[in-house]
């Protein structure tokens, strides 16, 4: 009967706040988060909604006073918890937005662009990781940071890994949602390429498996970003084997900008096609803290940062035979270690760090900075890389950082996976400018050059479209309007003309992340979200008029006995 009583409730919520055309000031929100027993509910009047706001933001750019604020943020501590968070900021008529480590370039996960009434839903309470070392995989919530979840693992058995991103505190949540590349991505694929199932919370708060979501939405969830199709409780991921020892190394190589432009098209013709045990990264510039890759003199450096699947005899053979280029093998620094002591090093915690400091939640070092993305297909010619080497060199606070594809990532079809960039991609680019708080003022600055550096690099990277990564989101590349009357009254009226407006105008940024997957992931939202509860800048839209669900699952039972035992 309480179930019954709660569930009126809501639906008088809810067509009380559609009546008064959308969200509220939050009362209604945590009225009805507190019958349904959560508790820790930060609301704005609070005098704690400051520290609750801000301890997960981690681009600085948004956590100043000007930055739109929810009306409360909600840390839900079980599947129940956030099944109750989606269910009542939907009768309350705010949009969800969730934070599992608030790593988002800029900002979705925790602000927005369009005056919308949201909420916060903050996963943090939900990071819980359970391995199964017999069967090779584990349970990961979706706030579990990927420094929980390699610790974990690690704990379990130091003989196996999970396939994801170098940065301990970013939240597993979003990043398997945006494909989520890493050091072994070219050995085991995207993270994405190893969940098998996982426990999503769809907008009418049913708790739905991969077998009840479908196949469709199932693939969706897995590289078509987050934020768009619900709130994901967990995932089960597969683990792979690695073995005991591993070799790592950091190496700076100063010089002058042709000097730095040799070394980098040396890599472009070798990283990509080394074993798939071997990852080499180039890091050019100075724009990152922890490489200290700007030398005196005025030359700038390029930085190698690799991994080897095995003893450092054979690395430096490999090397020596494959990339001469990087110079003296007796100065790399190479050593050997164990995976998770490689996770560490690789990290960017601070110097005397230990492993156990990757389960540490908070960053520590938080800055703003402004980022965009690339993919190449053929190597950069060498004078074309100078001029770019010389360009970035007289900007010290920008870098520019060089993924190696190739090896797992070239045996992998566009459309597998909504990540599209494997097959005939060489490497991806990213390129980032960081600044501390003394320089907030030169912000725009700062943010316009790097635009001026990509439009440069324009006739040197793919086209048609010009690809990018979802994970390094960029909302220079096109936002959606939600706030315009005319898409707002197509929603409510459950009409719209074909294709849909607002289709289209997202395709113009959709088919830079996803290419020829944009329209199934079209599809996928409009069988999981048609009302489009879970939105922000640049969530894939549903269709206008078409309205559909999963089939046949009971709103309170998972099916198929895979859900997740928290």
């Amino acid at each position: 009967m309480a179930a019954l009583a709660l569930l009126l409730c809501l639906v008088l919520r809810l067509l009380a706040a559609q009546a008064a055309g959308g969200g509220d000031d939050g009362g209604s929100f945590t009225s009805c988060l507190a019958a349904a027993g959560v508790r820790n509910v930060t609301a704005r009047q609070s005098p704690s909604y400051e520290a609750a706001l801000l301890v997960s933001v981690q681009n600085l750019r948004f956590a100043g006073a000007g930055a739109p604020k929810p009306t409360a943020v909600v840390v839900p501590s079980s599947l129940e918890e956030l099944r109750a968070c989606v269910r009542c900021a939907r009768a309350s008529g705010l949009v969800v937005r969730l934070r599992s480590g608030g790593h988002s370039y800029e900002g979705v996960s925790y602000t927005t662009e369009d005056g919308a009434a949201f909420a916060v839903v903050d996963l943090a309470a939900l990071d819980g990781v359970r391995v199964d070392a017999g069967a090779r995989t584990a349970w990961v919530e979706a706030g579990a940071t990927l420094g929980q979840v390699y610790s974990a693992v690690a704990a379990a058995s130091p003989a196996l890994a999970f396939s994801a991103g170098s940065c301990p505190t970013v939240g597993a949540g979003g990043h398997v949602a945006g494909g989520g590349f890493g050091l072994l991505s070219r050995k085991y694929g995207l993270a994405g390429d190893n969940v098998v199932d996982a426990v999503l919370v769809d907008a009418g708060g049913r708790v739905l498996d991969r077998a009840a979501m479908g196949e469709d939405v199932f693939w969706a969830i897995r590289g078509g970003g987050g934020g768009s199709w619900g709130a994901v409780y967990a995932w089960r991921v597969r683990l792979r084997p690695v073995p005991e020892r591993v070799t790592a190394f950091i190496v700076n190589r100063p010089g002058s900008a042709d000097a730095v432009a040799r070394l980098v098209s040396a890599w472009q013709h070798v990283a990509p096609w080394l074993p798939d045990e071997f990852y080499v990264s180039a890091f050019v510039g100075a724009g990152l803290p922890e490489l200290k890759n700007r030398t005196a003199g005025g030359t700038t450096s390029v930085t190698f940062k690799g991994l080897y699947l095995g003893p450092r005899r054979d690395a430096l053979e490999i090397l020596a035979a494959r990339f001469p280029e990087i110079g003296p093998l007796a100065d790399l620094g190479a050593r050997e270690m164990s995976w998770i002591e490689s996770v560490l090093f690789f990290s960017g915690l601070p110097e005397g760090s230990s492993v156990a400091d990757l389960a540490d939640r908070v960053l520590h070092a938080k800055t703003y900075f402004k980022a965009k993305s690339d993919y190449v297909r053929r190597p950069t010619a060498l004078d074309q890389l100078a001029r770019a080497v010389a360009l970035l060199s007289e900007q010290p606070k920008a870098s520019v950082i060089f993924d190696p594809y190739g090896g797992a990532m070239d045996r992998v079809a566009p459309g597998d996976l909504p990540f599209p960039h494997r097959r005939g991609n060489i490497h991806g680019v990213q390129y980032i400018v960081e600044w501390a708080a003394a320089d907030d003022g030169r912000s725009e600055e700062y943010v316009d050059w790097l635009r001026r550096f990509y439009a440069f690099m324009g006739p040197f990277v793919s086209k048609n479209p010009r690809a990018a990564y979802v994970n390094y989101m960029d909302l220079d590349l096109g936002t959606n309007n939600w706030s315009s009357s005319a898409s707002e009254g197509r929603r409510r009226r459950g009409g719209g003309s074909s294709p849909s407006p607002d289709v289209e105008a997202a395709r113009a940024w959709g088919e830079r992340y996803f290419m020829g997957n944009y329209d199934r992931l079209v599809r996928a939202k409009t069988l999981i979200d048609p009302d489009n509860v879970f939105r922000n800048a640049q969530s894939i839209p549903p269709l206008g008029g078409v309205t559909g669900s999963p089939r046949g699952i009971s709103p309170e039972v998972t099916s198929n006995g895979s859900t997740y035992d928290s």
